[in-house]
């Protein structure tokens, strides 16, 4: 076992994992943040996209212990209050979601899209979005959700 710290939606955890632990079953295990889904075991779903020091990573892909001393953001720590974020608001209104799995992990990757590119073209979402898998849809809404968040971003402050 090994110590780590991490800052898992603003909040400071130590935790002790084994080398081989990935930073999902962590999320999801140890800090029981279960938002962060498991769909596929083989890092191509995309459920359990998060941020990790901004950046969209799969969870499912790192070690926790590469985690050490990172700021992660899971789906329940992006809106910090009980409003929705934009993002999901986004997705609400334009039906981005239907079963909801790959929902979080969606949401996810465009946080980390919109947080480098503000104004995606509908190619750059394509790729921004391209490691997410939805059973459920043919994606359609998912783009206008995106679209929508974008817009609502970049709006100034009532």
């Amino acid at each position: 076992m090994r110590p780590i710290s991490l800052t898992v939606n603003g909040q400071t955890h130590a935790a002790q994992v084994e080398d081989r632990t990935l930073l999902a079953d962590l999320l999801r295990d140890q800090l029981h943040l279960t938002g962060t889904h498991v769909g596929c075991d083989t890092s191509q779903c995309g459920c359990c996209t998060v941020l990790m020091d901004g950046d969209a990573v799969k969870s499912c892909t790192v070690l926790a212990v590469q985690a050490q001393g990172s700021h992660i953001t899971t789906i329940e720590g992006l809106a910090p209050g009980p409003d929705l974020h934009p993002i999901q608001a986004a997705f609400s209104q334009c039906h981005g979601l239907q079963c909801g799995f790959c929902t979080p992990g969606m949401i996810m990757a465009t946080a980390g899209l919109l947080s480098h590119t503000p104004q995606p073209s509908e190619a750059q979402i394509h790729e921004g979005l391209a490691g997410n898998l939805c059973r459920c849809t043919g994606y359609i809404h998912i783009v206008e959700s995106v679209k929508l968040a974008a817009k609502t971003l970049q709006a100034p402050a009532a």
